[in-house]
């Protein structure tokens, strides 16, 4: 890789890069797992760079998309982690709450299927349309729809003490 193209890449991804790590860090649901999956990108993507034509960071996030989804499967079955305390219900105002809220949801998150949390990450976290969701998951927007329907559903079963919960993206963030 030239040196012009090597200065592109370091620009793009200073200028990207948390972003792209906050995305990594929804869909893993660990800091240290968000580092890996964003590195592991971001090395496939250098290694690719001339190639990459049109938005760099669509490349990066269906690279982290589809690592992501392929250790799922390695790793079969997410299992449940359970909480070593459960807070006292504080007032919803209250950044603790809030906190609270995200740490719920972040466990809900980790109890779906690769398919599922993937998009929900792609559709709320990441503000994607169905359209934009389906070229970055490579499936049709109709399969958006339907994988987001039942993973709301089932967010719903395995996590009712959400239900109050307004939007998705503040919560991850």
């Amino acid at each position: 890789m030239g040196d012009s193209e090597s200065e592109q890449f370091k620009l793009f991804v200073a200028g990207r890069g948390d972003q792209m790590f906050r995305v990594a860090l929804a869909l893993t649901g660990g800091h240290h797992a968000a580092e890996d999956l964003l590195q592991d990108a971001l090395a496939r993507t250098y290694a690719r760079w001339r190639h990459v034509r049109g938005d760099p960071e669509a490349y990066v996030r269906r690279a982290m998309y589809h690592s992501q989804i392929t250790a799922w499967r390695r790793r079969g079955r997410l299992r449940e982690v359970p909480a070593s305390h459960v807070p006292d219900r504080a007032d919803p105002r209250d950044e603790a709450d809030a906190s609270e809220r995200r740490l719920q949801l972040r466990q809900a998150l980790m109890r779906l299927g690769p398919r599922q949390r993937a998009v929900l990450v792609a559709r709320f976290f990441e503000d994607l349309s169905d359209v934009e969701a389906a070229q970055v998951l490579g499936c049709s927007p109709s399969t958006v729809r339907s994988q987001t329907h039942r993973a709301l559903a089932r967010l719903r079963e395995i996590a009712p003490e959400l239900a109050g919960l307004h939007t998705f993206r503040e919560s991850v963030r």
